[in-house]
Formats: structure tokens, C-alpha cells, sequence
């Protein structure tokens, strides 16, 4: 039986790292991929995405490697704790994967289903993106 494997991000300024990350989580099973909504960047980050979250819900369900999208929204604070364990037993998850820059911050949900940390894309982020056209 093919594994539902879930992740989350915000996924503004889509770019390859976004798009490698995607494509080796879905090599685990079939995607289902949370989106942060606008409010919940807003909360984290104290900054708004630039791509609003309808469109970064079409550009997210649009790639090839994601089988379904939702809106991801805040339960609990800072990188919702509480709501990423609500949505791994919603969507039914066996894997939960994060970019190896969250090593370790998810490893309690371990309870609820397997967690990977996949090596992110290196030199490429989107604050570096927005960082460089702010440069010119």
C-alpha cells in the first residue's frame, strides 16, 4: 500500500529548491502538502508572503509530484505544534518530511508517524531571492 507522506511551508516565491524538495518527498509515497496561510506567515514570521495564498495553492497543486493541497492554518502558535499533529492524523499521514533545516524541531511527532529531514537545496532560499532584488 503506497504511504501518504504530508509536509508543510509556505512556498512563497516558488523556486527549484521548492520544486526538489517536492519531487524527493513524493519519491516516499503519495504528497499531501499544507500550505501556511497568509495569517500564519504573518504570526511566524511577522512578515506577508508575497504571493497570496490562493495562488500559492494553484502554483503548489499545479506540480506534478503533489497529489493534494490544503491551507494550513494556526492551532498552536509558532510553527504549529499543535496543528501539525492534528493534520498528520486528519490526512491520515505515515511520514511527515521537513527540510533538514527543521532537524530535530519535529522529531515529538514521531508518535504519530515516521519523520524525515530532507537535505535542502543548497544556495538557494527565498530570502535570498527577495534579498537579491531588493539589491537592485
Amino acid at each position: 500500500m503506497r504511504k501518504n507522506i504530508i509536509t508543510f511551508g509556505t512556498f512563497d516565491l516558488l523556486h527549484v529548491g521548492h520544486i526538489n524538495f517536492l519531487s524527493r518527498a513524493s519519491q516516499l509515497g503519495r504528497l499531501i502538502v499544507g500550505i501556511a496561510t497568509d495569517e500564519l506567515s504573518y504570526r511566524n514570521k511577522n512578515t506577508i508572503p508575497v504571493i497570496p495564498q490562493e495562488q500559492r495553492i494553484q502554483m503548489v497543486q499545479s506540480i506534478c509530484h503533489v497529489s493534494e493541497v490544503f491551507l494550513e492554518e494556526n492551532y498552536g502558535g509558532y510553527i504549529n505544534i499543535k496543528g501539525k499533529k492534528e493534520y498528520i492524523k486528519k490526512y491520515g499521514a505515515d511520514i511527515l518530511v521537513m527540510g533538514n533545516d527543521w532537524e530535530g524541531t519535529f522529531d515529538y511527532l514521531n508518535n504519530y508517524c515516521e519523520v524525515i529531514y530532507l537535505e535542502r537545496t543548497k544556495n538557494i532560499s527565498t530570502t535570498q531571492i527577495i534579498n537579491k532584488i531588493l539589491e537592485r
